[in-house]
């Protein structure tokens, strides 16, 4: 069975869906993904938004400072410790927000249509396993190992 295909091919389709549908908010390549995680987790480090992402460091400053520049988002100076910088939505960020979020959760109902209740929760069980499994070895490349295949 090919099923990190079907999921890349999910993921995919429904990347490129967001990316034409947010084009009108200057949303792109993902960004979207990034603001998101700021909004709901206001004060986050950069390094700690790009592991929840899955990206490597460079590839969130990239993103990060685009939002930045377009005004989704600004960095603030931690109190205690001025090295590290904290991520915050601005005005803009929240007032897109919603728009994203109704996105996402019509894109969910599409995606899960004519599936019960039951199917829902054991295929987001399982993708969670999956996750899983599959972090362990993001976890151990992204710290320059490689693995034997």
């Amino acid at each position: 069975m090919e099923i990190l295909r079907e999921i890349g091919m999910i993921a995919r389709a429904l990347d490129s869906i967001s990316n034409m549908e947010f084009k009108e908010y200057d949303l792109t390549k993902g960004q979207y993904l990034y603001l998101v995680r700021v909004c709901e987790n206001p004060g986050i480090i950069q390094e700690k938004l790009a592991e929840m992402i899955k990206v490597d460091r460079t590839t969130a400053a990239r993103a990060i400072k685009k939002l930045e520049l377009h005004g989704f988002i600004e960095k603030k100076e931690d109190h205690h410790n001025r090295k590290i910088k904290r991520l915050f939505p601005t005005e803009k960020g929240k007032h897109v927000y919603p728009f994203i979020k109704r996105e996402h959760d019509y894109s969910n109902g599409v995606a899960l249509d004519g599936l019960s209740e039951n199917e829902a929760e054991t295929l987001f069980n399982l993708l969670q396993r999956v996750r899983k499994n599959v972090e362990k070895d993001w976890e151990f490349v992204k710290k320059g190992n490689k693995r034997l295949y």
